[in-house]
């Protein structure tokens, strides 16, 4: 969906304007952290509540011409929360400043607390009475903008997501280590497939296992609540908070105990979970050696201690205990430190007992900066008690190190793309080729569906959008607004090579952009009757070559058309000296350009999303030409036990599947890294210049 991929300027917006307020408030970063999060609950539980409650009124039993009235069972069928009239969203911000908002917002809470018990006591309130009355209204107002009055799809749901992912950042609270990126989580479920029983986090932070796995069962076009149990544990009392939050605004409920997961176990679900799920914190050297090691959970043994009766490192009494805590066949997925996977001596042995079950599925191995509070690099394991039998001696090794997108210059994530296609070598694994098939189909369809938008589609506002057309037309309107100056040079002046330049592009371009057109037309009606064998498919990802190339070099001709524009500009008026000339528009020359530019941009990011369809396809069929699983040097290898032996019983995927063959990044931009490079140098230059004048001012001061 459009509106889903294009949020993050939104949500850097509200964050920013939330986060400016936190100067106008007596709370630290840290203090301000429950309110905001409070604010942005009840914003995303009402965005939820609107998306349900028409069809749920228009399906409400009659009795003797009266409608029954709505019920918190009704939109917990739908997985949304009910909300009475004082605690909607809209009622809180319609206050003014005359109202008491703080009052309100305690009230809102109280009535959601009154309808759900399991947020007895979790939803922030007296928060509320420290922050000024003219700054909450600024907060209410800031998140609630028009344009997410008109979005559909879980937008807040991802705006929630992402205020956790920025007070992680903070480290607001508790280190940050109360938020797992998405991705991963997201990757984590996908591979599990919790599709219905009990789901348990020992460790479950601010419940996003929980709410992946709801969303898994939600893709199956089933009810989370009717399918999924969920158990949680966690010691910090405001993580637990935040879990419940989480839980409710997406309408889910989970039994989540305070506890210290290395030492008790309140829900007793030792061989008894169908789906264990968590990020635990890695490498802890505090255990009490003596409190665990007649633990049940340890059915491997105590790692190794050292000299103060502490557990050397906690990452194998975490991994013993989630293998414990299934049933005889759950299925577990977690996040560990990378040190664990190789770790030696006592660790090694449990580890070696571990994969001698048969229950280690398979390992994935995440490259550094995924996660917001430490950079290191991690591993997903995977467990499953019921392998298919040609599995049992086996594991399967992914290194995704080399699967990536930067979201900023540190932090990494996985593109939902590049996550379908790390589950798609799980698919062949596990013998579901259709699945990979149908995946590949639809990179190549959904490359044609855009091949047509850059022709005609639509913006996040549905309103229609032509970006080619617009593109070339705007630099028509950019020709003809210089035309009245350019007819009063002569042909000797100093425009001519650039006009030149411009006058012979314009063609070129014009005339490829109708061949991509035809192509595009062409390649849509042979996809009428494409068979979605391997052997057809890999045909039309190689047929629709051309176009993806196409798209590529037409990029890179918008930009030349957009700066051999602006060079005919800038010569008209450094050199020919258009600004002193009545025949020179000035103002409309600069918006046709400002348009132009507009244009250029919409235009080049819609003809990269054609060939970036084409490329996801690609990256599948070369890999897995047969369309089964194969070793793949760098990224994947089906491991025997015997080679688990002779490498130390190591689980490390790069140890086994290779190096990985350098690829070019095409998406490299020389001349914009140059231009960063070039601000950048330009801003210390300035700093520099500023920073030697107040030295030289202070040296004047003292008489130096």
């Amino acid at each position: 969906m459009a509106q889903l991929e294009h949020i993050e300027a939104i949500e850097k917006r509200l964050w920013n304007a939330a986060d400016t307020l936190r100067a106008n408030s007596n709370y630290a970063s840290n203090e301000y952290f429950m309110p905001v999060m409070g604010l942005i609950f009840l914003r995303h539980a009402y965005s939820r509540f609107l998306s349900v409650k028409d069809p749920i009124v228009a399906n409400l039993p009659q009795r003797g011409g009266k409608t029954r009235s709505l019920t918190k069972e009704d939109f917990s069928q739908k997985s949304a929360i009910f909300l009475r009239p004082q605690a909607q969203f809209d009622y809180l911000v319609s206050l003014t400043d005359s109202d008491d908002r703080a009052t309100a917002i305690i009230e809102a809470m109280e009535a959601i607390e009154s309808d759900y018990d399991s947020l007895r006591g979790v939803l922030p309130k007296s928060e509320y009475q420290e922050l000024d009355n003219s700054v909450l209204g600024q907060l209410l107002r800031s998140l609630n903008p028009d344009e997410l009055k008109r979005v559909s799809g879980d937008v807040f749901g991802r705006i929630y997501e992402y205020f956790l992912t920025q007070f992680a950042d903070q480290k607001a609270h508790d280190g940050g280590e109360f938020f797992t990126p998405v991705s991963l989580v997201s990757l984590i479920a996908n591979v599990l497939g919790p599709e219905g029983g009990t789901v348990l986090d020992p460790a479950c932070g601010s419940g996003g296992m929980f709410v992946q796995s709801a969303r898994f069962v939600e893709h199956q076009h089933e009810n989370p609540i009717d399918k999924l149990t969920f158990y949680g544990l966690e010691k910090n009392a405001t993580t637990i908070r935040l879990a419940k939050m989480n839980l409710a605004v997406h309408g889910l409920e989970g039994d989540i105990q305070k506890a210290i997961t290395y030492y008790e176990d309140p829900h007793e679900l030792v061989g008894k979970a169908d789906f264990v799920m968590a990020n635990p914190p890695f490498n802890v050297d505090e255990i009490d050696a003596d409190k665990v090691k007649k633990d049940p959970r340890l059915p491997f043994g105590l790692p190794g201690t050292n000299k103060k009766g502490k557990v050397s490192n906690g990452n194998y009494v975490w991994i013993s205990y989630f293998y414990s805590y299934l049933n005889e066949n759950g299925r577990a997925g977690f996040v560990m430190s990378s040190q664990a996977s190789s770790a030696g001596r006592d660790e090694a042995k449990v580890r070696q007992k571990l994969v001698e079950t048969g229950d280690v599925d398979l390992m994935v191995a995440i490259r550094s900066n995924f996660f917001y509070t430490r950079s290191v690099p991690c591993e997903l394991w995977f467990l499953n008690r019921d392998k298919p039998e040609e599995h049992r001696d086996k594991v399967l090794m992914v290194d995704a190190r080399n699967v990536y997108r930067k979201v900023t210059r540190k932090i990494y994530d996985f593109s939902p793309e590049q996550e379908k296609n790390l589950l798609a070598i799980v698919w062949l694994y596990r013998g579901q080729t259709e699945k990979y098939l149908d995946l590949v189909a639809g990179y190549c369809h959904r490359m044609l569906d855009e091949g047509e938008g850059c022709f005609t589609g639509q913006d996040d506002d549905d309103a229609v959008i032509e970006p080619l057309p617009t593109f070339i037309a705007s630099l028509t309107t950019l020709q003809k607004a210089l035309q009245p100056f350019l007819a009063t040079l002569s042909p000797e002046s100093s425009h001519t090579e650039a006009l030149k330049e411009l006058d012979d592009a314009m063609p070129i371009f014009k005339d490829d952009v109708k061949r991509f057109r035809e192509g595009v037309s062409k390649q849509n009606i042979v996809w009428q009757t494409q068979k979605t064998t391997n052997g057809e498919l890999k045909k039309a990802v190689d047929r629709l070559v051309p176009l993806a190339e196409c798209s590529r070099d037409m990029v890179k001709q918008s930009d030349l058309l957009y700066k051999l524009a602006s060079r005919l500009i800038d010569v008209c008026e450094t050199e020919c000296h258009a600004r002193e000339s009545n025949a020179w528009a000035g103002r409309e020359i600069s918006r046709a350009r400002k348009a132009a530019d507009e244009a250029r941009q919409q235009a080049t990011l819609q003809l990269k999303e054609v060939r970036y369809f084409w490329r996801q396809a690609h990256w599948l069929t070369e890999r897995f030409p047969e369309a089964k699983l194969c070793d793949v040097e760098g990224l994947v290898k089906l491991v025997d036990r015997a080679e688990i032996e002779a490498n130390d019983w190591s689980l490390t995927p790069g140890r086994y599947v290779g190096v990985a063959p350098e690829e070019e990044d095409e998406n490299f931009d020389f001349e914009e890294t140059m231009r960063e490079i070039h601000v950048e140098l330009a801003s210390l230059n300035t700093e520099a210049a500023q920073l030697a004048a107040t030295i030289q001012k202070n040296f004047e001061e003292l008489g130096i």
